[in-house]
């Protein structure tokens, strides 16, 4: 019987060591197992016979080598494989950096557009105006209004102008009249209120004077202006105005360094060139509207 079992033992221990490794691990504990049971079952039919038990061990003993061995190249079989270097190339993806957004936007120059640079005023310029001459001896400064207006194509009135002015027999007040009834009828009101307050311009007055009438009128729109005194104009005319006076401005020459006056006091004269350094210093303690 224990030979019998034995040879048992050898074919299935064989048998086991051409199976994969998985296959000789569990045919290995269970070749194990029936050695442990046969063992166990020839001391149970003769207790005094330990020689089987020895022989069955040394069987396994035998064969465990072999099954050693055959998991070894198995397992050598199914690790070369794995073990072998990859010949793929890098994924680009994996071996290049991404690229910094930062470093990105502050690499791209950014564009700007300049604003286009305002158009240069013409060096002289006049404006058609339509002249009247002022019909009471108080209306100078609702006729400047309308003259200036003119310019502007506004149509007005001297009595509707003289009401809007506050004008009395003693006159018009001041700039700040003239100012404020030009902007309630020139669209956008684009008038603002300069005074000369000393005896005579500064040469930042007449500068500012001069700059403000070439702006207005390269706009199409006359200056105001409130003078008082005497003045003699480019070809030597006197003008004297000692309570006060209102003249229109309606063009300039000369980058605006001379003006050209509409002036409401007499038809025979109802206008003339003037520099404007003579017109700052006629407006003197007084003041202007452009």
């Amino acid at each position: 019987m224990e030979e019998h079992v034995n040879d048992q033992l050898k074919r299935h221990l064989r048998r086991l060591a051409t199976e994969r490794p998985y296959q000789v691990v569990a045919g290995s504990a269970a070749a194990l197992l029936l050695a442990s049971g046969t063992g166990a079952l020839l001391a149970a039919v003769d207790d005094d016979a330990p020689a089987p038990q020895r022989t069955t061990n040394a069987a396994v003993a035998e064969v465990a080598p072999r099954l050693d061995g055959a998991a070894s190249r198995a397992q050598a079989r199914i690790a070369a494989p794995l073990a072998a270097p990859s010949s793929a190339a890098p994924s680009p993806s994996a071996t290049s950096a991404a690229p910094n957004p930062d470093l990105t936007a502050s690499a791209t120059p950014k564009k700007t557009t300049a604003k286009p640079a305002a158009p240069k005023p013409p060096s002289s310029k006049v404006l058609d105006y339509d002249y009247e001459a002022q019909s009471t001896y108080y209306y100078c400064g609702p006729a400047a209004v309308r003259n200036a207006l003119s310019a502007t194509g506004v149509d007005g009135t001297q009595d509707d102008l003289a009401a809007r002015l506050g004008t009395t027999e003693m006159g018009t007040n001041s700039a700040y009249d003239t100012t404020r009834v030009l902007n309630e009828m020139v669209k956008g009101e684009p008038y603002r209120t300069r005074l000369i307050p000393g005896g005579a311009a500064t040469p930042a007055e007449t500068e500012r004077l001069r700059a403000d009438v070439v702006k207005a009128v390269s706009a199409g729109r006359g200056v105001v202006v409130n003078i008082a005194g005497d003045a003699t104009d480019v070809d030597g005319g006197w003008h004297s105005f000692p309570g006060g006076h209102y003249i229109a401005v309606v063009g300039y020459r000369d980058s605006g360094r001379t003006v050209r006056i509409a002036d409401s006091a007499d038809p025979a004269v109802p206008a003339y060139w003037i520099s404007t350094a003579a017109l700052a210093h006629w407006a003197a303690t007084r003041g202007y509207s452009a």
